[in-house]
């Protein structure tokens, strides 16, 4: 559901590619495939869940669902959970002949991580704050400093933290403005509810407050004695309160400063860049807003710096006595406007700033003393433009790529003229980089190495264009290695995509993919309708009663890869997570036959049924992405597509499904039960997997190398469908 998957992670009617279509194979013939000397174990029989019918009907339609048993909200049922049980054995076992393989890729992806690592550090009040890997370490430490070249405070070790936890994550953490106080957020149960803890930094103690179910964000008030946190519901998981909490206190004194009574709506915080204010942004798919909290006067009433209006979006970025306003009022793809400090509520007397054009969409902002840089896409292109406030100049950023992703990052100085980003596109790895928006002299502060071997130069990407079935052009990123694509059809293919939530998946590097694209596939990132490459209308042209889109650019731009000769039509593979699962689940009922293998993992695929109930957590907040079941045609669009729902008796492709039993975006039932109806129905002998990580949520594992485990399990799984060698 919302929030993409990292691993770090979510059709049509007309049927096939142009000529023939690609034959299904059962598992043994896939056995005796060029890789030649790998046959699985197909022997052991696959589990099969019992069926209790569950009867549900709306608007006069009556589904039975067999396998609604398998929800438990507790993860206590011992039957669930020895079925999960079954099924993480039946991959060992199935897979058990490609061991050594899944071992060497888990090997090689590792060694594309640095053992001993840093961040670009980031001065704040004073202090550098970076942190740092060392060895085999699988968790940050949290350090500090007061000048670049001195002796670095340790501020936390979350190796040390996560002893005893088969799950850790900090979430946050803030510094009090005179330093020497730390609020941090820890999560170890991986469903994304912290609890916040404070740290005296000069004594080392932990002090005794304690703030259970929280979302993690916290942040200080200016004297040092309060601080504010979101405090999550517990059965929505849906952050929603805005506390106010006095050291020394218990929790239960706490002062309830903002409640969100509109069930469709994110809450989550914030500081601004001086330091003056706290943000309280109220965020859904389809309005937003900001409140403000005087950082400098806590105990005094939040003020709304726009009333919330059905379709208004606005994000607010403050400068000394200005507010800098990024809005879609009367701009569908955003401009940016000003306001004074003592007046934000009145939008007739805001200042335009950059003006609405339709075919820029103005992705973010990032506000300066004397600049404004802003991140823009004009037909699906990156470009940073600096805007000077005083001359009212304008250019564009050089970057070495003509297609490229990039954000800004650990920008908290505004009297400055360096502009910090993260950059990179598919063939150049992660880097952050300095750059002075006068000169545009430019400064590598780091670039990840992915190994000693590595060389950019061997990989090639392009932008290339396919048309979909309504005519529609929709813009997809591949890249390869150069002497191993061919362009004559014959080269495996992986795509990838994602297209919900106005989501924008950046053509950026992935050393995982690495692995992939040495032994000769091209990978492809589809940049469907449902994110925003293309602007708001990309959009809204892929959610609610136009989600069928989504689908159709997805198997449409795999059939014209196919016909550009990207790639081989016996060996497509397709990948998605989370809302992208549910894209998987949609094109494997729609053309089950254009893909050889198809991974979904952590895949919200129980549309209706998880939308036509409130107490499921995030529901509510997905109204205005998918609908509301209530609404009788939002009701029947949703079941036209349900990936649960339109599971029929016909043949399937390979499929590898993926889901953690804590996952708090899509519960693990969901797969589950969608696995358990494959199975019962699926008239082909291809391979189903479902694994569950007993002890992870929706980003998988929390280690910075166990985490790869999943990955190889995957890749494994490709390879050896499409015949490659390791």
């Amino acid at each position: 559901m919302k929030y993409l998957w990292l691993a770090l992670a979510a059709g049509g009617l007309l049927s096939g590619c142009s000529g023939e279509q690609p034959k299904m194979e059962s598992t043994t013939s896939e056995a005796q495939s060029s890789t030649a000397t790998v046959m699985l174990n197909t022997s052991m029989p696959a589990p099969i869940a019992k069926k209790v019918p569950y009867e549900m009907t709306a608007h006069g339609v009556t589904r039975t669902d067999n396998y609604y048993w398998m929800r438990d909200d507790t993860r206590t049922d011992e039957e669930i959970l020895a079925h999960l049980e079954k099924e993480n054995a039946y991959v060992e076992s199935v897979l058990a002949p490609l061991k050594e393989t899944r071992e060497k890729l888990y090997d090689e992806l590792v060694s594309r991580v640095e053992k001993d690592d840093s961040t670009v550090p980031v001065l704040s009040n004073g202090y550098w704050y970076y942190t740092s890997y060392s060895g085999e370490n699988e968790y940050p430490i949290y350090l500090r400093k007061p000048q670049q070249d001195a002796e670095p405070e340790v501020l936390l070790d979350a190796n040390l933290m996560a002893e005893g936890h088969d799950y850790f994550s900090i979430g946050d953490y803030q510094v009090s403005e005179n330093n020497t106080l730390m609020a941090y957020s820890q999560d170890t149960l991986s469903r994304r509810i912290y609890t916040v803890f404070v740290k005296n930094l000069e004594t080392g103690e932990v002090l005794s407050d304690v703030l259970e179910g929280t979302s993690g964000q916290v942040e200080w008030a200016n004297d040092n004695t309060h601080l504010f946190y979101v405090k999550k519901d517990p059965q929505t998981l849906l952050g929603y309160q805005v506390y106010r909490h006095k050291l020394g206190t218990p929790q239960a004194e706490d002062t309830l400063i903002y409640e969100e009574t509109d069930p469709t709506f994110y809450t989550f915080i914030s500081k601004s860049k001086d330091g003056d204010v706290i943000y309280v942004h109220h965020d859904n798919t389809d309005k937003t807003g900001v409140t403000l909290i005087d950082a400098n006067a806590p105990l005094t009433a939040p003020k709304v710096f726009l009333p919330l209006k059905s379709g208004q979006e606005y994000s607010v970025a403050k400068l000394g006595d200005t507010y800098y306003i990024l809005t879609n009022i009367d701009a569908t793809n955003f401009k940016v406007m000003k306001a004074p400090v003592s007046n934000t509520s009145d939008v007739s007397t805001w200042q335009e700033v950059v003006g609405h054009r339709p075919g820029v969409f103005i992705q973010d902002m990032e506000v300066m003393k004397n600049h404004l840089v802003l991140k823009e896409k004009e037909n699906g292109m990156t470009r940073l433009v600096v805007h000077n406030l005083s001359s009212g100049e304008q250019h564009v950023i050089p970057t070495q790529d003509p297609v490229y992703g990039a954000y800004f990052t650990g920008n908290t100085q505004v009297d400055t003229e360096t502009i910090r980003i993260y950059y990179s596109s598919l063939t150049t790895p992660a880097s952050i980089l300095d750059i002075n928006v006068n000169t545009f002299d430019t400064e590598v502060m780091k670039q990840t190495k992915v190994s000693d071997s590595f060389d950019s130069s061997l990989y090639g990407s392009e932008r290339v264009m396919i048309e979909a079935r309504d005519g529609t052009s929709v813009p997809v990123s591949v890249v390869y290695r150069k002497n191993m694509f061919k362009k004559d059809g014959t080269n495996p293919l992986y795509q990838y995509a994602y297209g919900s939530y106005g989501a924008t998946i950046e053509p950026t590097f992935r050393s995982s993919w690495v692995s992939l694209l040495d032994r000769g596939f091209v990978v492809a990132v589809a940049h469907i309708r449902g994110g925003q490459m293309l602007g708001r209308e990309w959009y809204e042209d892929g959610k609610m009663g136009n989600k069928i889109n989504t689908f159709t650019d997805y198997i449409d731009v795999s059939k014209g890869l196919v016909a550009k000769g990207y790639a081989d039509e016996s060996r497509l593979f397709a990948m998605g997570g989370s809302a992208g699962g549910l894209l998987m689940g949609a094109i494997v009922n729609m053309e089950p036959a254009l893909y050889k293998g198809v991974s979904a993992h952590v895949p919200f695929v129980d549309v209706v049924t998880t939308m036509s109930d409130a107490s499921i957590p995030l529901t509510t907040g997905e109204y205005t992405e998918w609908g509301n079941p209530a609404n009788k045609g939002e009701f029947e669009y949703m079941l036209s597509y349900s990936p649960y729902d339109q599971v029929e008796a016909k043949a399937y492709p390979h499929m590898l499904v993926t889901t953690g039993l804590h996952d708090s975006q899509v519960q693990y039932f969901e797969p589950m039960k969608w696995v358990a109806k494959l199975r019962e129905l699926k008239t082909d002998d291809n391979l189903l997997l479902f694994k569950t990580d007993m002890e992870a949520g929706h980003g998988g594992a929390s280690g910075r190398f166990k985490r790869f485990e999943s990955t190889a399990l995957e890749y494994a799984f490709v390879l050896h469908l499409a015949g490659v060698p390791l």
